[in-house]
């Protein structure tokens, strides 16, 4: 009996099951996709706070030239006119008006320079030097 009952099951066809169906499974690549946006984001953000702590630590010339300027006295004539010559020079080429001022100002420091000893600076030429410290900014 047993064997018949084994037999008419393996005669009948079954129709209802059907074969597994393969299901899209995307969140792999959606825990890849935010993965790499999220190592891109960190990575663009310590590239630039790094790029911001530089930038404040970098030597800036220009601040350093006219601390300089500013702290030139004229109390040794020749020296000073030297040194107004060359920290002026960092910016007579800003714009044309600061360099017709930084040329009247060599003008007026010319005397002081290329002799042995020097009088005390004139006021005239004092006052083309503030002129020429007034205009920069940094």
């Amino acid at each position: 009996m047993q064997d018949r009952i084994q037999d008419k099951i393996q005669e009948i066809p079954l129709r209802d099951i059907k074969p597994l169906v393969e299901i899209q499974e995307y969140s792999l690549y959606y825990f890849s996709a935010l993965a790499l946006l999220a190592i891109l984001f960190v990575t663009g953000a310590i590239y630039f706070l790094v790029k911001y702590v530089k930038s404040k630590k970098a030597f800036n010339v220009r601040k350093e030239h006219l601390k300089l300027m500013n702290a030139i006295d004229f109390s040794d004539a020749k020296r000073d006119a030297y040194d107004m010559t060359l920290y002026g020079a960092t910016f007579k080429n800003d714009s044309p008006k600061h360099l017709d001022a930084y040329e009247n100002m060599l003008d007026k420091l010319e005397e002081y320079k290329y002799k042995r000893t020097v009088d005390e600076v004139k006021e005239e030429a004092k006052l083309y030097a503030d002129l020429y410290r007034g205009m920069i900014d940094v």
